[in-house]
């Protein structure tokens, strides 16, 4: 994607020189940062379409580094982290972060992240029209059709998807879902989530069992997928 600029703050030079080249080989622009504060001054400086960012840094923790890029910015960013619990990629995504990418990585799913990020920042979520593989939700008319024919959803089975609609490609947790739909007692009723996704997946995915469409991140929450997944 040329013209398209990703700013990589990490302290390890290894990583973003893997970053770099991986990255630049199909054609982004990358920019590099070592500290927090290099990578938000850069951040203010140059202006990236999206920011990579490491959570361990040696002058503060990349919770933080978001926190204080959100007070100025929406650029996505994109976490990259050795802390897989369920809890850190919740508080990570709470914070502001549009997703994460668990090391080790392959470059090619970091690639298709970062697409999937871009594809949200320049204003899918804001048409009035979703599309996603065969699926497309008319935001404005409150209508979802599945390979051109229109589907019936429940009030809280459209709630549901609309979310997501809005947030397409990103993983949206399982906490906002809950208080978003269903109001802010009913954040910790997971189950609630477990029946209404089944419900929808058994009305939209060819394969209920093997969702390509409505995917789940194990313990975090929910993506619709912007393609299906093969």
């Amino acid at each position: 994607m040329k013209g398209i600029t990703i700013l990589a703050i990490d302290d390890e030079p290894a990583i973003r020189k893997l970053l770099r080249v991986g990255l630049e080989a199909v054609g982004f622009q990358i920019l590099e940062a070592a500290t927090g504060e290099e990578g938000i001054n850069q951040a203010a400086q140059h202006k990236p379409d999206l920011i990579l960012l490491d959570l361990s840094l040696p002058d503060m923790d990349g919770r933080e580094v978001i926190r204080r890029l959100r007070e100025w910015t929406q650029t996505p960013v994109l976490i990259l982290t050795v802390r897989d619990s369920d809890a850190d990629k919740v508080a990570l995504l709470d914070a502001g972060a549009d997703d994460y990418v668990t090391k080790p990585f392959s470059m090619t799913e970091l690639q298709a992240r970062i697409r999937s990020a871009l594809r949200h920042a320049v204003g899918t979520a804001s048409e009035a029209c979703v599309t996603t593989a065969a699926l497309e939700i008319d935001l404005a008319s409150r209508l979802v059709r599945l390979r051109g024919r229109e589907i019936h959803l429940t009030v809280t089975e459209y709630a549901l998807l609309a979310l997501l609609a809005r947030n397409v490609g990103k993983v949206v947790t399982q906490r906002r879902l809950l208080n978003d739909v269903w109001g802010p007692h009913a954040v910790d009723r997971t189950h609630y989530l477990r029946v209404h996704i089944g419900q929808l997946r058994k009305k939209i995915e060819d394969d209920p069992s093997r969702p390509r469409l409505l995917m789940t991140e194990a313990g975090v929450g929910y993506r619709l997928t912007a393609t299906a997944s093969s």
